[in-house]
């Protein structure tokens, strides 16, 4: 699978290099054109200064309503029928009860931790996890985990901006292939509209609009 070798080779090439090294436009490209699985996003950080997060008082369906707006923007940059969302990854679970994964119950607290970088081994019950969820989707080993949305102040006043960590693991050697974030555009608001703009930026890493 290209685009994980790819990412691996790039993080030793990274820390060999003596200066900065500039960074890929679209740095997940080659995902568009494989079989990959995207998890729902698991968390939404708390205590940020703009008091955002305590606006939104129920964070499972906000989550939700970002996991919507990533289908919608994939769908119309041509990925959804090739790649894997929530949706389909919960009608794996019913049709497979007894082996399936619940994608709503992933062990992803682990890849919150500033200590996971590319090359991370995953420790069980992740490892475990990964592997029995692409046994069931023929031609998937890449899966995109949407980790957490956190809110920071942005230098424009009375505006702020959502940041979305994000996970690519291989799941057949069980580990990290690559982590970084995402960044929106600042907003007054932490609305349904700072979701939709979070999710292109998020397709943004693998195709442009």
């Amino acid at each position: 699978m290209a685009i994980l070798l790819t990412a691996c080779s790039h993080g030793q090439k990274a820390e060999e290099a003596a200066g900065p090294v500039e960074q890929p436009l679209r740095p997940l490209a080659q995902l568009a054109s494989q079989r990959v699985i995207v998890t729902p996003t698991y968390y939404l950080a708390t205590g940020d200064q703009l008091g955002w997060s305590a606006q939104i008082t129920k964070g499972r369906d906000y989550l939700k309503s970002f996991d919507d707006e990533i289908a919608t923007v994939l769908a119309e940059r041509g990925l959804k029928t090739q790649w894997l969302l929530p949706a389909d990854l919960v009608r794996a679970t019913k049709a497979n009860p007894t082996y399936a994964v619940d994608p709503y119950t992933l062990g992803a607290n682990i890849l919150r931790s500033k200590d996971v970088v590319s090359g991370t081994r995953l420790a069980d019950p992740l490892a475990t996890q990964v592997r029995t969820m692409i046994a069931l989707q023929e031609g998937a080993r890449a899966i995109l985990v949407p980790v957490e949305i956190h809110f920071e102040k942005s230098p424009e006043a009375g505006q702020g901006i959502a940041v979305l960590k994000v996970a690519l693991l291989d799941g057949r050697l069980g580990d990290v292939r690559w982590i970084g974030t995402v960044r929106s555009d600042p907003t007054p608001a932490p609305s349904r509209a700072l979701l939709t703009n979070l999710a292109a930026h998020f397709a943004d890493l693998f195709t442009a609009p």
